[in-house]
């Protein structure tokens, strides 16, 4: 998927809980080096694939 800028993180992470509200705040915690375990998780929790999760957050 790429490196997540945690610049941005902020602004995309609020576009996705407003896109999937059963999101919480710790499911998007994000954490210098722990970005793929995060992504795997927010794929099997929303039961979309990495390609999907990516054009989500790269689009917000």
């Amino acid at each position: 998927m790429g490196t997540i800028s945690k610049s941005n993180w902020s602004s995309k992470k609020e576009k996705i809980r407003q896109l999937f509200p059963e999101i919480t705040e710790e499911d998007l915690c994000f954490n210098d080096g722990k970005e793929k375990m995060m992504i795997e998780m927010l794929e099997h929790k929303l039961g979309i694939s990495k390609e999907e999760l990516r054009n989500i957050i790269n689009e917000q």
